[in-house]
């Protein structure tokens, strides 16, 4: 393991995590917040001082860098960024403790759970920076990283292929710089886009409109206000969050394809088309079931079905919702925690099924719950004609042995997580539908789950212990489970 290149590749993202402070020093002139800018300051320089040490420790070592140096990089950097994310927090003394570190980790990992029960208190440069951690972590810190970080030549690729989510990711390019940077300039773009278009709506200032922009692009759904969307009661920004929120859950690989005008390529995407699918089908399920027009009331009279909502404003509030969910982001507009009982089960469900492979989203990913699908359906079409020989295909491509071995393991590797870390949330006091929605909504990146935890509701009720568990969900479900399982593994440190 060559410890020192690690180190100093880690030293370099620590000056850019602590160089990304320095925005929310302009949004305190602005607004006149004088006294959060010697935090955010120190915050600053404390974060440089980590980076020229870890520069310092590394400046010596071998440009030697394999596998396993990328995946300590890239582990280690989403440690690094949440751990030194909290310092603005902390220093400036407006969220503290285990608290500050839990919405640090929430925003890297694009999750979006919060602590905060009034958001609208907090001052708004530091409302910025919380945003301004979903953007970084939304396109990934190590794809950013190499944008702008001298090649690395082949340890560039290793590290790409750590950090890309979903199997096989399909954007790698040779050249892993220039992909890295072309990832940055559509993110850019989108991101200029929509902020124009929330501010378009006049709904939404600039710094309203910026702020989320960051959460919906990068599937977060950290908001500026104590109701999220709800507090700016508008059709025109629900649209705009949308076609966004669905816009950060496309896989980036159908970016590339639109920019080389294979247009055929995008719109026949086999796993793009069953994302909108699901999305649809989810749509109208939830919403004829919020309206009382499919299944009953709660047994035990917990509901009437003459007080369900109209049609209209629940498929106005499953259309978001849905998107919402599915795409991991977590906005909310409606309280979908007082919804009947399968409207919110099916919320679960895809909630980890989650977003496209190569996109901002979390969960288990379209491809492989398409993969996990088409092998269910050919082992039991095997089963009564044994000597029938069929691929495994998801689009065009066939599934080797391999890749299939994958997507099992990988499916149940997030079941068996998500209910041990479930039985562990249930020691600090979480009831079974607190607990499970917990873990299932910081493991997939989604944000609110249920019960206590709801769409209403915040993470403040969960003692410390409940919120470090739930931030080692955040990271498992952000870096997909073996990344950082492959270092809880003795053999990883041996040396060969």
């Amino acid at each position: 393991m060559n410890i020192g290149l690690v180190a100093r590749l880690l030293g370099y993202m620590a000056f850019a995590v602590g160089a990304m402070f320095l925005p929310s020093v302009i949004w305190a002139l602005i607004y006149h917040e004088w006294k959060m800018i010697p935090g955010i300051l120190i915050a600053t320089a404390l974060a440089w001082g980590v980076g020229f040490a870890l520069y310092l420790a590394g400046r010596n070592a071998s440009e030697r860098f394999m596998q396993r140096e990328a995946l300590c990089v890239v582990v280690f950097s989403w440690l690094l960024a949440g751990f030194l994310g909290a310092f603005p927090f902390i220093l400036t003394g407006t969220i503290t403790g285990v608290h500050a570190f839990f919405e640090s980790f929430s925003g890297f990992t694009t999750t979006g759970s919060t602590i905060l029960d009034d958001i609208e208190s907090l001052p708004r440069s530091i409302l910025f920076w919380r945003s301004l951690t979903h953007w970084l972590g939304g396109i990934g810190i190590v794809v950013m990283f190499l944008a702008v970080l001298p090649t690395l030549g082949a340890g560039g690729k290793q590290l790409m292929k750590s950090e890309a989510s979903g199997p096989n990711p399909k954007i790698l390019r040779p050249r892993v710089r220039e992909t890295a940077k072309t990832l940055f300039a559509i993110y850019l773009t989108l991101t200029i886009i929509q902020t124009i278009a929330l501010r378009l709506t006049g709904k939404m200032d600039v710094f309203d409109a910026l702020c989320h922009t960051f959460a919906t692009l990068a599937t977060g759904g950290f908001s500026t206000k104590n109701l999220s969307i709800a507090a700016f009661d508008s059709i025109a920004v629900e649209i705009i969050c949308i076609v966004f929120m669905i816009a950060g859950g496309t896989s980036f690989a159908l970016y590339f394809a639109i920019m080389g005008r294979r247009w055929r390529m995008a719109l026949s995407d086999a796993e793009w088309r069953l994302y909108l699918a699901i999305l649809f089908i989810t749509i109208m399920l939830v919403t004829f079931n919020v309206a009382g027009l499919l299944g009953g009331a709660p047994l035990g009279g917990n509901g009437d079905l003459d007080e369900m909502p109209a049609l209209g404003s629940s498929f106005r509030g499953a259309v978001f919702t849905v998107t919402s969910i599915q795409t991991n982001t977590g906005f909310v507009t409606v309280d979908s925690d007082a919804w009947p009982f399968f409207s919110r089960m099916t919320l679960v469900v895809i909630m980890c099924i989650g977003g496209s492979a190569g996109s901002t989203s979390g969960g288990i990913k379209i491809v492989r719950f398409m993969a996990l699908l088409k092998m269910l359906y050919h082992r039991i079409e095997h089963t009564f004609s044994p000597k029938l020989v069929r691929a495994v295909r998801v689009g065009d491509d066939v599934m080797s042995a391999e890749t299939q071995r994958e997507v099992l393991t990988f499916v149940g590797a997030y079941a068996l997580t998500l209910g041990g870390f479930s039985l562990l949330m249930s020691l600090w006091g979480l009831p079974f539908e607190s607990a499970l929605s917990a873990v299932a909504a910081c493991m997939s990146n989604t944000g609110p789950g249920l019960e206590l935890v709801g769409a209403k509701e915040s993470f403040a009720i969960i003692p410390n212990g409940g919120l470090l568990t739930l931030m080692v969900c955040m990271v498992l479900g952000r870096l997909e489970l073996f990344t950082l399982f492959t270092l809880l593994t003795p053999g990883f440190w041996r040396y060969r």
